[in-house]
């Protein structure tokens, strides 16, 4: 296994085989040879930098009834909301007063933020707040959208494939998704000019090592700037209430092999780790990982963005989450920065 790691370090790819058999056999000794190259070569080329992101949940309708996400349209449960422009520029505001030099504008796909909306929204950001990059996770848009978001002043955009394997996607998403589709949204991204973030669900229903190795083939093909994953964690309103959730274990090692794999990609210690482990986002970080992401959403939406069960961070106001999360990761020697924290993964 270690000689498939060393490989993997050398040429920065492996074939589906070796990578199926690189997660199906690891053992606890190949993960603390892996994290200890793959801490290597994060501090190569981001040093002990920690980016943050200001995160800002404006939205939790969604026209999506994905089998595994809390806010999927069917779930009656939910507190729906949606923040106004002035809301989100507040939002902002307090962000940036904190140090913030990201903002990520995140939302179910819902129909009341059209083209003309969303313009209007990202125009005011990138007016009031210059210095800043404006991330945005709308899910899938046509082109045309896309490329109108980008001339108005986004810069990236996030969208998780969650799973490249088709019949997989299928098992997870109704029938009006594809793996495809959402696939060829990312190429357009990338076409277009963003500096493009994706990433899966670890440990999801149905999902097998050979499911994990095509991801890492996704992700070496596509070469995006950052990437995003966390485990599955289940949410009690959907089909998958009762399904066992992914493990930290197995997430830690999918950051390494990424980082091995992406020397130079923005890796997120996501939310969910922190929520399936108290230390969890440390331990992202000490396998690879450089970017965090605390919430600059107003404290009394938090609780009703809930993707999966037990999210943490739902009542902390900004300034707290800000300083918390300097504090945590000062204390496994590493620090936060005030940058706009941009990829080294060239775009073209």
């Amino acid at each position: 296994m270690k000689d498939l790691i060393d490989k993997l370090e050398q040429t920065s790819s492996l074939s589906k085989e070796e990578w199926s058999v690189l997660i199906r056999s690891r053992t606890p000794d190949t993960a603390d040879y892996l994290f200890e190259r793959a801490r290597e070569i994060r501090h190569r080329f981001y040093r002990k930098d920690i980016y943050i992101r200001g995160l800002i949940e404006f939205t939790n309708y969604c026209k999506n009834d994905c089998l595994y996400c809390g806010i999927r349209r069917s779930n009656q449960n939910v507190h729906r909301y949606r923040l106004s422009r002035e809301q989100i520029l507040d939002c902002c505001e307090k962000g940036y007063e904190l140090g913030f030099r990201t903002f990520v504008l995140q939302g179910g796909e819902d129909g009341y933020y059209t083209d003309e909306v969303m313009t209007d929204i990202v125009q005011n950001v990138r007016k009031r707040f210059p210095d800043c990059a404006i991330t945005l996770s709308l899910g899938e848009r046509s082109r045309e959208s896309y490329q109108l978001l980008f001339d108005a002043g986004a810069e990236r955009y996030l969208l998780r494939h969650e799973t490249y394997d088709a019949e997989h996607y299928g098992r997870l998403h109704p029938n009006s998704l594809s793996a495809a589709h959402r696939q060829q949204c990312l190429w357009n991204l990338k076409d277009i000019g963003y500096q493009v973030g994706t990433g899966f669900m670890v440990g999801s229903p149905f999902q097998t090592p050979d499911n994990l190795a095509d991801d890492m083939i996704f992700l070496k093909a596509l070469n995006p700037q950052m990437v995003g994953i966390g485990p599955f964690i289940p949410h009690h309103d959907t089909p998958f209430a009762k399904s066992p959730p992914g493990t930290l274990e197995l997430t830690l090692f999918m950051l390494g092999l990424i980082r091995l794999m992406l020397p130079r990609v923005l890796l997120p210690a996501t939310t969910a780790l922190g929520t399936i482990a108290p230390d969890g986002r440390e331990k992202g970080i000490l396998t690879g990982a450089n970017v965090v992401m605390p919430n600059l959403s107003p404290a009394e939406v938090r609780k009703d963005y809930l993707l999966y069960d037990n999210k943490i961070c739902t009542g902390d106001e900004a300034v707290e989450c800000r300083r918390c999360m300097e504090n945590r990761m000062k204390r496994i020697g590493y620090q936060v920065v005030v940058s706009r924290g941009d990829s080294l993964v060239d775009i073209n």
